[in-house]
């Protein structure tokens, strides 16, 4: 057994990756063997991910707040507490909060054997965020 004390800062999201504030927490790092990585992602209202892809799929799972998810040429899906949303491999996709909820989401993935973890495209248009469904009353 290992005890990993929280040293490491939170960070904000990357303008590279994100749009809108975002806030990163590492909960696992690859190391050795393990080819894990996860992080508790806080997103601010109306924050999202760029467009991208994962090389071994994503898993996200929600904690708290409400979000949004898609995957390109898919319907924008409304994400809670509770709900978790897999990624294939090399599916297109992004994800972040609804335009008025704040939403964090444990991420969580296996790097390939280069080390890389995504593969980051395009922003979410306003246009394209602004086709979610409602989230009023969530």
């Amino acid at each position: 057994m290992q005890v990993t004390k929280n040293s490491i800062q939170t960070t904000k999201g990357s303008s590279d990756w994100f749009t809108g504030v975002v806030y990163v927490d590492a909960v696992a790092a690859p190391t050795g063997v393990s080819r894990l990585s996860a992080s508790s992602v806080h997103f601010t209202p109306g924050a999202r991910t760029h467009w991208h892809t994962h090389p071994n799929g994503q898993t996200i799972y929600v904690t708290e707040g409400v979000g949004l998810a898609q995957r390109r040429g898919g319907p924008i899906e409304v994400i809670r507490p509770g709900d978790r949303v897999f990624f294939e491999s090399g599916e297109d996709h992004w994800h972040g909060a609804a335009s008025t909820r704040f939403m964090t989401h444990i991420a969580m993935l296996d790097i390939d054997d280069k080390g890389n973890n995504a593969t980051w495209g395009d922003q979410v248009s306003d246009a394209e965020y602004a086709a979610a469904p409602s989230t009023e009353g969530a």
